[in-house]
């Protein structure tokens, strides 16, 4: 994606079913654990690179020893950073206490990381400040281990406001007004309540209160807890949870937002947020490792007991297509097919826009992450060329010499490496009219491979803001001299804000709504921005279950490739001689590459909960008013 686009979160879980001393036999090392999450959160780092953090919890301790570690870190490689303190710290015992590297409960007991569950969170920054207090896990702390709750997560809540509000109404008195805060204050609240209501019936039996502590762990109800806290949530989440005692749960949205996959076998239960991680970490197979269900809770007990409880009623599936075009390392084998059929499935359009000359047409990529995308579209020329020779070399018969023949056997699909971003190049001035220049040559280009005759297709896996497109793509694929530049997103155009996770909360930044404003400014038509803002603001006491998105009456007027077109000159200026062609995926063809992830709401404003639509119509009256502050 040549705009910079962030992803929320991803997340890690660990939960060893042996004792260390297994794993210190079989593996060579007690910290089994503590390297596999290196390995899991490294492997998501494309998911966040803002921040991370892990913890962890060691079962089974006794009273005065310290069971709950964690570490968080805003450096500039922090998942590097968090685990060079964890091996600093692990070093530093070893050498001060040499006999420390035989003993497994030694170790246990003096050494912090070292656990049975562990919990990991890499994060990127797009709300709030990005301080390490912003940064999961989340700790609730309480001198009672079983309330004791560590929360992180991939989401975002569109009803923050309502949340908070019934925590206030609970009496509670929120440290911060955040998503992350409310929600593990929610979940808390009912764990306390649980907690307090075991130890009543406990207390009627007879048992006092140490002897109540382990029968808590037993008798809490992980699923119960999760059902009354989660009752009125509102947004897409795959939300993880380690309680003091060794009790850990994943809850994923109803809708199936937000993506978690799980694998057990007899020595761990892991989570994450992408299947490839776990395949690749645990050498095991595609089939072994399974999605967790919308609505569905992953929980694993003390006891190692793991349970599938369905903790919400599941709403029409809706998972992220983003995960599938560009967000989900492409390693994994369905996503991996996928980004190759939005490629293929483009073709009949990259070709109609060229004129079917593929002679005169060099095809290429950017950024890197368009690369199998790529490889779609390059087959489907392919085999498109291979008709033309076909019928060239059938209706020419025995006519044609053999110097002939080899002229048509040897067209193939011109590909080259066009441009090479320059990772090293810093865009380190924010002033806007300096930064511009400078964002112009973040990007290389290749010389010499590009005729003054030849049409010049780059494929991109979206295009948002069209920012980078405008200064820097463009005018940087220009200086080659192309005739025509045909810019092919695998994406439809981004027309809505996201509210689940994905940075895109403001409208007037994306550019197919600019696009539509000036289409209705060139039909005359514009007072339709202002009947669009006053039913938004109708509808600002409503009931969230009857919303509308009316945001959709600004794109209705025109249809795709005019919106398409007009984003086409608003990316190009004067300065570029060669004529600029922007084709989109269609939404259809979409569904038809990834059909077993339908979310489109950014695309086409359906939006699979009720939040949703106050969400986007809030943007749109933020737009219409001036205020630059997020719609959720």
């Amino acid at each position: 994606m040549s705009d910079a686009l962030k992803h929320e979160c991803g997340i890690a879980v660990i939960r060893l079913l042996k004792p260390l001393e297994y794993y210190k036999k079989k593996y060579g090392t007690a910290f089994y654990g503590v390297n596999k999450m290196y390995l899991m959160m490294e492997k998501q780092h494309n998911r966040g690179q803002d921040g991370a953090g892990l913890a962890s919890i060691k079962l089974d301790t006794k009273p005065g020893e310290r069971y709950i570690s964690r570490v968080r870190s805003v450096a500039q490689q922090p998942i590097q950073d968090i685990f060079a303190q964890i091996n600093e710290r692990v070093n530093k015992e070893f050498e001060e206490h040499p006999e420390y590297k035989d003993d497994v409960a030694a170790q246990k007991r003096n050494i912090p990381y070292i656990g049975e569950v562990l919990l990991g969170h890499v994060r990127y920054g797009t709300f709030g400040k990005n301080s390490v207090e912003s940064v999961h896990p989340f700790l609730r702390q309480n001198n009672w281990m079983h309330r004791n709750l560590i929360m992180a997560g991939n989401f975002n809540m569109t009803n923050v406001k309502e949340l908070f509000g019934n925590l206030v109404d609970l009496g509670q008195h929120p440290k911060e007004y955040t998503d992350t805060i409310t929600i593990m204050e929610k979940i808390g609240h009912f764990l306390d309540d649980a907690v307090s209501r075991i130890y009543k019936d406990l207390k009627k039996e007879g048992y006092n209160k140490k002897e109540a502590s382990p029968l808590i762990a037993k008798r809490l109800k992980v699923g119960k807890i999760l059902k009354r806290a989660a009752k009125n949530w509102d947004g897409g989440y795959a939300m993880a949870g380690l309680i003091g005692h060794g009790d850990a749960f994943v809850l994923r949205d109803p809708a199936g937002i937000r993506p978690a996959f799980y694998y057990q076998d007899d020595e761990v239960v892991v989570v994450a947020s992408e299947r490839p991680v776990i395949q690749t970490v645990f050498n095991v197979k595609f089939e072994d490792v399974k999605e967790l269900e919308p609505g569905q809770a992953i929980i694993t007990k003390k006891s190692g007991e793991v349970r599938l409880k369905q903790i919400l009623e599941p709403l029409e599936k809706k998972s992220c297509s983003f995960e599938r075009i560009y967000f989900s390392r492409g390693s994994d084998a369905e996503i991996y097919q996928e980004r190759k059929t939005l490629g293929k499935l483009l073709m009949p359009q990259v070709l109609e826009a060229i004129n079917n000359d593929t002679k005169n047409t060099v095809f290429s990529y950017i950024p890197n992450t368009a690369e199998t995308s790529f490889f779609g579209m390059i087959e489907t020329a392919e085999a498109y060329i291979n008709k033309r020779k076909t019928k060239a070399i059938l209706n020419g018969q025995r006519s044609l010499s053999a110097a002939k023949v080899t002229e048509i056997l040897s067209e193939h699909a011109r590909v080259e490496k066009i441009a090479i971003k320059d990772v090293k190049l810093r865009t380190f001035i924010t002033e806007d009219s300096s930064r511009d220049d400078l964002v112009a040559h973040v990007y290389d280009v290749t010389y010499g491979v590009i005729k003054p005759t030849d049409n010049l297709v780059i494929i991109d896996d979206s295009i948002v803001r069209g920012t980078t497109l405008k200064m820097s793509i463009l005018k940087m694929l220009d200086r080659l001299n192309p005739k025509k530049i045909i810019v092919v997103s695998s994406a439809p155009q981004i027309r809505y804000p996201d509210c689940y996770g994905i940075d895109m909360a403001n409208l007037e930044s994306l550019v197919a709504f600019r696009a539509a404003l000036e289409l209705l400014k060139d039909a005359n038509s514009y007072h339709i921005v202002k009947e669009v803002y006053d039913k938004c603001i109708m509808q600002t006491d409503l009931d969230d279950r009857h919303v509308q998105n009316f945001v959709k009456e600004i794109y209705d007027p025109f249809t795709d490739e005019q919106i398409s077109d007009k984003i086409s000159e608003l990316l190009s200026d004067d300065s570029i001689t060669a004529e600029v062609k922007i084709i989109f995926q269609p939404v259809e063809n979409l569904h038809k590459a990834c059909p077993d992830h339908l979310g489109d709401w950014y695309f086409t404003g359906n939006y699979p909960t009720v939040g949703g639509n106050r969400v986007v119509n809030r943007a749109f009256i933020n737009f219409y008013e001036g205020n630059k502050e997020r719609a959720y």
